[in-house]
């Protein structure tokens, strides 16, 4: 595990993955990552790319040919990240195209994935540079799970997410195979605030498409404000949980996973990001520990 810190955080970045697993205060000495127990999410963080979520048949289709692509793209579990960079307070990791990953991703790119602390923010950079000679195509996506509830005497319902403005939210509903579906379900109508339960994810993540709202906050009745994720870059959100278990994830896309619709063509895929020859494309989300 590599470590960063700085007067106010301790974080921890695993090796596999590139993965964001610990964030500590150093004030309070308290772990606000999810700490990845296998018996009910065994993951802290993934890092999306070069797809988001599931995809029908579990392939891509491009040019007429079909790759397997796993659940939320190649860089999650994946060992072959490389340090490319590193500070007391970053660090950025980085992979190639190489002939194993060509043949589930028939591009030539660079994916570089860059932590950095800032007083009581961790900035998480994706950099993607297109290496071929044509134009590629990706999806950029962050998932990372926070401790909910994080004091001792709490409860999940004590905690809720607060962005900042009023919001009507609508959340697309995932079919049985994972994929998106046209049929919707309201969350919220003019309000700021999204109230955690145990019940809450029963269907499977919350999808807000097209957020308006760039800057949400996780909150305790019984302590206030925890944290915050600001994604601006992003266009698309995810909050998700298995149900009952206490954590909730706050997840900043750059797409979607597949509609239950698709003809799968990774071209036209929705919230696909479409990258010019020798062109870099870059997105950040900041978490910030109040």
């Amino acid at each position: 595990m590599y470590i960063l810190k700085n007067d106010h955080l301790q974080i921890g970045i695993q090796h596999n993955g590139a993965e964001l697993c610990s964030i500590k205060n150093m004030q309070n000495n308290k772990e606000y990552m999810w700490q990845a127990d296998s018996e009910i999410w065994g993951s802290h963080a993934p890092n999306l790319f070069p797809v988001i979520g599931a995809l029908k048949g579990g392939k891509i289709k491009y040019e007429g040919q079909y790759y397997d692509m796993p659940r939320h793209g190649f860089i999650r579990h994946n060992e072959n990240l490389e340090v490319k960079d590193q500070t007391e307070t970053s660090i950025t990791f980085s992979i190639k195209s190489n002939e194993e990953l060509r043949k589930i991703y028939p591009f030539e790119f660079e994916f570089n994935l860059c932590f950095t602390l800032k007083d009581k923010s961790i900035q998480v950079n994706h950099l993607v540079k297109n290496l071929d000679a044509k134009p590629i195509y990706f999806q950029i996506g962050g998932h990372p799970a926070f401790n909910a509830p994080l004091f001792d005497g709490e409860k999940y319902e004590d905690y809720y997410l607060e962005f900042d403005q009023n919001l009507n939210l609508e959340t697309f509903l995932l079919g049985e195979s994972g994929l998106v579906s046209e049929n919707t379900k309201m969350v919220i109508e003019n309000s700021d605030k999204i109230q955690l339960t145990k019940d809450l994810f029963n269907n499977d993540a919350l999808i807000f498409k097209n957020i308006v709202s760039k800057h949400v906050s996780l909150k305790s009745k019984k302590h206030g404000s925890i944290l915050s994720v600001s994604y601006k870059d992003f266009k698309n959100l995810g909050i998700w949980a298995k149900p009952g278990a206490p954590y909730v994830c706050i997840e900043p896309w750059l797409g979607i996973a597949d509609v239950e619709s698709t003809d799968q063509n990774f071209k036209t895929k929705e919230g696909i990001i479409a990258l010019e020859k020798e062109k870099e494309y870059s997105a950040t989300y900041t978490i910030t520990i109040e």
